[in-house]
């Protein structure tokens, strides 16, 4: 009897081992489909909505969202807000740019840029009228669409009045100083144009040349008629006298834009009248590049080039070059945008 119930108690045992290791392979099974951490697969989740093969933030901006990512502190709202910037940035940017093409209404822009325009003003300080004249004209300029350089010449002196206004105003300016002495008036602003014109032509500043008086008074659409000038350009202009009650007019006769004469400067025929030019200065202007390039221009040699008068060889330019002569305003040069006012001056003694 003891050797029959020995195998029948080792069965029942390797029954109930095998029932718990069935037991345990079930749980174990099934326990491993559960989830254990739901921070970890939020964030892989998060990680995940917000990838775009399309748009990205700029590369800053990655680096430092992968530094709070992995302390932990990663904010999903930041992202988002940056996203949204970087497509409104290129948004505005492709309406900006279809603008610039089209116009406000679709109509074709014209991009040119807007040629400069070179200020040329001579001064004395023996005029007691200068500092007030230099505000007016300074005043005037800053009304002017960009660019424009003022190029103001003076003797040297003690004296800072001029350097204290042009440093004040909101006009780019070149501030020329000479030393020679002058005792004639027209002989000395004579030297002060052709020495601004040797600092234009040095430095080759291309733009429209036009000489300018302290006591000219303007109309601003003057300043966009002679930036159309290719060579040379000439206009009339009025000289006012309060005193005689009168009005002057000098420049060009014109029919349309052709000049077919010049105003006389008066009714004498005596010798110095016959000999003189009638083109005022500040009635002519001119594309500064005629300054640095004599064979195009009738200049023979550098030597002849750097010794010539310049203002007398514009005003003969003036007069022999009629097919490049063109009057300003297109439409019609008698219209009068510039006027000389004549003041009686102060001189210092």
């Amino acid at each position: 009897m003891g050797t029959s119930e020995r195998p029948k108690k080792k069965a029942h045992l390797w029954k109930k081992a095998t029932v718990h290791f069935l037991l345990c392979f079930i749980v174990g099974f099934f326990t491993g489909f559960a989830p254990t951490n739901k921070s970890s697969f939020s964030t892989h989740h998060v990680l995940a909505s917000n990838a775009s093969p399309e748009i990205s933030p700029p590369q800053e901006e990655i680096s430092g969202k992968r530094v709070e990512h992995a302390s932990g502190n990663f904010d999903r709202s930041a992202l988002d807000e940056s996203l949204s910037m970087k497509v409104q940035e290129r948004s505005n940017l492709g309406l900006e740019e279809e603008k610039g093409e089209k116009g406000d209404k679709g109509e074709e822009v014209n991009l040119t840029p807007r040629r400069l325009v070179i200020i040329v003003t001579p001064t004395s300080d023996k005029d007691e009228l200068r500092g007030v004249l230099l505000r007016k004209m300074a005043n005037t300029l800053s009304l002017v669409p960009p660019p424009l350089l003022w190029v103001v010449v003076e003797s040297q002196s003690d004296s800072t009045e001029v350097s204290d206004i042009l440093r004040k105003t909101n006009v780019m300016y070149r501030h020329l100083v000479f030393k020679e002495n002058f005792t004639d008036a027209e002989v000395e602003m004579d030297y002060q144009r052709n020495f601004a014109l040797k600092h234009i032509e040095y430095h080759r500043l291309s733009g429209i040349v036009h000489f300018s008086s302290l006591y000219n008074v303007y109309d601003l659409s003057f300043f966009d008629e002679i930036r159309t000038i290719e060579v040379f350009g000439t206009w009339p202009m009025a000289f006012l006298s309060a005193n005689r009650q009168r009005v002057r007019i000098e420049g060009p006769v014109c029919d349309s834009s052709e000049v077919i004469g010049w105003h006389l400067k008066s009714l004498n025929s005596s010798a110095d009248d016959s000999t003189r030019s009638p083109v005022h200065i500040s009635t002519v202007g001119f594309n500064s590049s005629i300054l640095w390039d004599p064979e195009r221009w009738g200049r023979v040699s550098s030597s002849e080039h750097t010794s010539q008068n310049s203002i007398k060889f514009v005003k003969e330019e003036v007069l022999q070059e009629e097919t490049k002569l063109k009057g300003v305003p297109e439409d019609g040069c008698s219209k009068i945008m510039l006027w000389n006012l004549h003041i009686p001056r102060v001189i210092k003694s």
